[in-house]
């Protein structure tokens, strides 16, 4: 069950989200973008609670992922938007990597979208699709 808090905080992490990429479709506008960062780091620490927020950017692994990511939100605060989205953007990769994959099978199971099919067979080799012919058309459905 997802509490009213975790609610909220969905919201302003898609919030954030929204002002992160409006923030770089109008030019890397600095006030956006350290709005939508602080709104996406808020929500985030909403929805997944403050300490499985810090175990999650403090993890050792997980270290120069986090200091990127953080250290980019700490540069866009600082006006310097460019070089801190970049950072961002590879702490951004390295802090998720592991979950792409079920990304791209969540979307891959959504319908027959040629370029997410294709990135779901590249992440998962060992499936395999299945052809299954309906009345006017052939869907791939996975197994």
């Amino acid at each position: 069950m997802i509490s009213e808090l975790q609610k909220f905080g969905a919201g302003l992490a898609g919030f954030g989200i929204f002002f992160l990429i409006f923030g770089v479709l109008l030019y890397f506008d600095r006030v956006l973008l350290a709005f939508g960062n602080v709104l996406f780091l808020f929500g985030l620490a909403l929805i997944i609670g403050l300490r499985r927020t810090f175990s999650f950017f403090f993890q050792r692994q997980k270290l120069r992922g986090s200091s990127f990511f953080l250290g980019g939100a700490l540069l866009v605060l600082l006006r310097w938007p460019l070089i801190g989205m970049l950072c961002e953007f590879y702490g951004f990769i390295s802090l998720f990597r592991g979950f792409f994959p079920v990304v791209f099978g969540f979307l891959a199971s959504l319908g027959n979208i040629p370029l997410l099919t294709m990135e779901f067979f590249r992440y998962h080799p060992s499936a395999k699709p299945q052809p299954r012919e309906s009345p006017g058309y052939t869907e791939l459905i996975m197994l």
